[in-house]
């Protein structure tokens, strides 16, 4: 993926540039210091991705990014997450300065599902698209953006309108829905009740609690969670199988 560094001050702009170039796949096409270039550049070498510092206008300027005939996707580089909550522009992710490589590699992953760009050449080609699935979960919490490495979640549990995700250092919710993660992440996840999937790395074992109700038990966590009956069959022949 192709993308544009954009930040008003040298040192952050030489940093990112250094963590994009060092990550397999990735490309810096420029580093720009003011939105008025990045919206020249962008339309000129139409990248993938573009990081943008939210302080310099850069709110104004993802808003004129995303309305581009193909928009890159945009993660805003911020100092202070109120721009997170503040903004109605479509950009992918926020970042909190200074910015962490493991956030950045997350961020990056999961830009894929908000770039136009490739999307718009794979049907230019007539091609079935190739699906990117996310190695990273990210929540937007108080603190900022959490990145959650995949392989730390134990389950998915809807409640409401937001989906929560347990994972080894607590939990945090997000926007998707469970139908979107079980057709994302395929046969990694097992629905074990309508509300909840659960990590297939992490299942170890199907019991019964004192009121007779199944439960699935998983590695790292005391948690239990309910099997509904009609996935009680299932989740015992995967249990035999571990």
């Amino acid at each position: 993926m192709d993308v544009l560094v954009v930040d008003d001050d040298k040192l952050a702009r030489d940093r990112l540039t250094r963590m994009v170039q060092s990550f397999e796949g990735y490309d810096v096409l420029g580093t720009l210091e003011s939105g008025e270039d990045a919206l020249r550049q962008a339309i000129n070498l139409e990248p993938d991705v573009v990081l943008l510092d939210a302080r310099m206008s850069g709110m104004e300027t993802g808003e004129k990014l995303a309305a581009l005939e193909v928009p890159p996707a945009i993660i805003y580089c911020t100092a202070c997450d109120e721009h997170a909550f503040n903004s109605e522009s479509n950009a992918s992710l926020f970042l909190v300065k200074p910015v962490r490589r493991e956030a950045l590699l997350g961020a990056l992953a999961n830009a894929r599902r908000f770039n136009g760009l490739e999307q718009a050449r794979l049907a230019d080609k007539e091609i079935s698209p190739i699906v990117n699935i996310r190695t990273h979960i990210s929540a937007r919490t108080r603190r900022g953006i959490k990145v959650i490495p995949l392989t730390e979640v134990k389950f998915f549990q809807a409640d409401q309108k937001y989906v929560t995700v347990r994972h080894e250092g607590g939990e945090v919710l997000i926007d998707d829905t469970l139908r979107d993660l079980e057709s994302e992440f395929g046969d990694r996840l097992v629905r074990i009740h309508r509300n909840a999937l659960v990590m297939m790395e992490h299942l170890v074992g199907l019991e019964k609690d004192p009121t007779g109700h199944y439960q699935v038990r998983m590695r790292g966590i005391d948690e239990r969670l309910d099997v509904s009956r009609r996935h009680v069959s299932g989740i015992r022949k995967i249990v035999q199988t571990l």
